[in-house]
């Protein structure tokens, strides 16, 4: 079992960074109780019962995959909470925009899983280092339950080249599938209990198996960028800031929803929606899919 990392007045120690760095990901660090994320956990379901056939304009999975926190206040929320920026914060420095929110959840014993990938493939910001994933588990995250595995080190590489799948097996938006080989012996197992989190870089290698366990493996991840990263393939993007300064003016800055699934938030996020899809399926053969 990998021994939590030990935050110094909540934020990461040099060595910790170092180790990022390094690896490419570091976990697991503690940024909330047990009992906090669960509480989180239960805002969630209830959301997902209350919304289920609520007559949103588009089905619920997509709201909760793609920019949550445009339209979700819980989703905003976790992407603005201070002790999570606090150990971002380790990596990216002072200045820190949300880029997307999604609650990422696999079913009890289902086969779906997600393939070996590198996040920033066709999100069209580059590859840049001024971008991390954090992922604050909300259930038990194992081998059973399908947690994450990293390729050590394998943010080193460019972006390597993927193949689309568009498996319905695969819960990734295009189903892609970094084209290399990852040998058993570089992949590390991203075990996690709830309230802890992983960050993870923006190519690191990653994917997770099936969920065999009878819970829900729930997972909210907020993708984390510097104001200095630029779009480079849609016309424009958007962010919202949580901490610091945007003295940059590349993404349009939005601000964190009034309500649950208010009507402006709802128009926004089909704005926002549409003008990222020209990167994310830039090339794409098949228009399916979150971004179809």
């Amino acid at each position: 079992m990998t021994h939590p990392v030990s935050l110094e007045a909540g934020r990461l120690s040099p060595q910790d960074v170092t180790q990022y760095w390094e690896d490419g990901f570091l976990f697991p660090i503690p940024v909330m109780s047990r009992e906090e994320a669960q509480q989180l956990r239960g805002d969630l379901e209830r959301l997902e019962a209350e919304w289920l056939d609520n007559g949103l304009p588009l089905p619920l999975n997509t709201y909760k995959r793609v920019n949550a926190h445009c339209v979700m206040p819980l989703a905003a929320k976790i992407g603005a909470d201070p002790r999570i920026l606090d150990v971002v914060e380790g990596i990216l420095g002072p200045d820190i925009l949300v880029y997307g929110v999604e609650f990422f959840i696999k079913e009890p014993n289902t086969t779906q899983i997600v393939s070996m990938h590198q996040d920033l493939t066709y999100w069209g910001l580059g590859a840049i280092d001024g971008l991390v994933t954090m992922w604050l588990a909300l259930s038990e995250a194992t081998m059973t339950s399908g947690c994450m595995e990293f390729a050590l080190a394998s943010h080193k590489n460019p972006i390597l080249p993927h193949m689309d799948t568009f498996d319905d097996n695969n819960l990734l938006s295009r189903g892609q599938e970094v084209q290399v080989d990852v040998a058993a012996e570089d992949r590390v197992a991203i075990e996690l209990q709830p309230g802890q989190i992983s960050l993870h870089h923006g190519l690191t290698i990653h994917g997770s198996g099936p969920n065999t366990s009878d819970d829900r493996r729930i997972a909210a991840v907020v993708r984390f960028c510097t104001p200095e990263i630029a779009q480079q393939v849609a016309d424009k993007d958007y962010a919202m800031l949580v901490r610091g300064a945007d003295r940059t003016g590349n993404f349009i800055n939005i601000a964190p929803p009034r309500a649950t699934f208010a009507p402006e938030a709802l128009a926004l996020y089909d704005e926002i929606r549409a003008a990222q899809a020209k990167a994310m399926m830039a090339g794409a053969q098949n228009r399916k899919g979150l971004y179809a």
